[in-house]
């Protein structure tokens, strides 16, 4: 016999009642357990103190009319209702929203679209299409080949340009329609570029090959341009390089010409063309230049120093004599210059010729600013132009004239003023 658990009994000892119980238990009255069978016999060899089954609770809401389930009538919120007419732009009807049953139109639903098989997989080869089917089917359209990638739009190209393809059947079936390209870039059925053919390209390449005539332009531009070139290179080897050549070669000369007086190697008398043989100095200029030998140019002039006329009929006195005139020239531009601004030179600036034993030191006395190169009795002893009426001892300074040519000689004159030997050291016009 089971007995009750604890928790069930009262303090008299009789049943609990399950509708006042706080810890009611379904097994005990009412079974709600659905593995529980109220029909089920009870097994033999069991004996069961079980209180009988209570019925279940009445329904409160049973007795109550079906009319109280129904919701309360509410009135139409928008019956009658106006939609808005006015304001710019407004094109709509001021007349009230018609019932759908007024409309007439019947209700029909969104057709479902088929699903498409060739989103959800790969598309195969159909071996089923025999070679006659293939034919027939219109080539891919100008947007699935753009959309196929570059190999899809060659072959679609190719379909385009050869009805029939590769097969060469060209072949179409009565009333089919032709490719359309309705949906290729451009739009409004506007068909794509038709790709080229050989022969075309081969045009297209020769129309963007330059012309003879281009050729030819290109040729005489890339011409100047490299003559401009070396032009420019010319004018800079002469503006620029000869002078820094001419200046060391000059410098060298003199260095090389005092340490010979200085260890007894050169004598006064005849000296070969191209040796030094003296220095000549303008104070006012800060002008050093040696002098040397004759007026060649490669071998006096421009090496940067002043040549001697010494040779032919041009031969002229040396500064030692006691009468003639001393006749030099020099560069005024380009291979060391160095008579570049004897025309700032004014009467009474001195001008110093050095020997080996001797200062020589002569006044400017006049200036011939221009004068043409055949006009050699400028170096005469009494040099024509230049003031002097007798004889006597004269310096004479010529240059090519105007600047950077030579058209004409500018010619400046000096007067021996001062003769004064080494040993008794340097003239005034050179310690200041």
């Amino acid at each position: 016999m089971t007995a009750l658990r604890p928790e069930r009994e009262t303090a008299a000892g009789g049943p609990v009642d399950p509708l006042t119980d706080p810890l009611p238990d379904v097994l005990a009255g009412g079974h709600s357990s659905p593995w529980f069978r109220a029909e089920q016999p009870p097994q033999q060899g069991e004996a069961h103190d079980l209180p009988a089954p209570q019925p279940p609770p009445a329904d409160p809401y049973a007795q109550l009319p079906p009319a109280a389930y129904a919701a309360p009538p509410q009135e139409d919120a928008y019956a009658g209702h106006v939609p808005y007419d006015g304001g710019p732009g407004w094109t709509g009807s001021p007349e009230p929203y018609p019932a759908p049953e007024a409309a007439g139109e019947p209700y029909s639903p969104v057709p479902e679209v088929p699903r498409d098989d060739e989103t959800m997989a790969l598309r195969t080869a159909d071996p089923a299409r025999t070679g006659e089917e293939r034919d027939e089917t219109p080539p891919p359209t100008a947007t699935a080949g753009a959309e196929g990638g570059r190999a899809a739009r060659r072959k679609a190209a190719k379909r385009n340009a050869r009805p029939g393809g590769r097969r060469g059947t060209g072949r179409r079936r009565a009333g089919a329609p032709a490719p359309e390209t309705a949906g290729a870039p451009g739009g409004d059925g506007e068909s794509p570029e038709r790709p080229r053919t050989r022969v075309e390209a081969r045009r297209a390449e020769r129309a963007r090959k330059p012309s003879a005539a281009t050729v030819a332009s290109r040729a005489v531009g890339e011409l100047f341009i490299t003559i401009g070139v070396l032009m420019l290179l010319f004018v800079t080897y002469q503006l620029w390089w000869t002078n820094v050549r001419a200046q060391q070669q000059a410098d060298g000369a003199a260095h090389n010409l005092q340490q010979d007086w200085e260890q007894g190697k050169r004598k006064p008398g005849a000296f070969q063309a191209g040796q030094g043989f003296a220095i000549l100095h303008i104070p006012k200029l800060d002008v050093v230049v040696p002098v040397a030998s004759g007026i060649d140019k490669q071998r006096v002039l421009d090496r940067g120093m002043a040549g001697h006329y010494a040779e032919g009929a041009l031969k002229t006195a040396l500064p030692s004599a006691k009468e003639g005139n001393f006749a030099v020239a020099g560069h005024r531009n380009t291979h060391g210059e160095p008579f570049r601004y004897i025309n700032r030179l004014t009467p009474g600036d001195p001008i110093v010729v050095e020997t080996q034993d001797t200062y020589y030191v002569y006044e400017m006395a006049s200036i011939l600013p221009q004068t043409p190169p055949s006009n050699t009795a400028v170096i005469d002893p009494v040099p024509a132009g230049s003031g002097f009426t007798e004889p006597g001892r004269y310096l004479t300074l010529t240059t090519c004239t105007p600047e950077f040519t030579s058209t004409y000689r500018m010619i400046v004159w000096g007067k021996m003023v001062e003769e004064r030997p080494r040993s008794k050291g340097k003239p005034d016009a050179l310690v200041d």
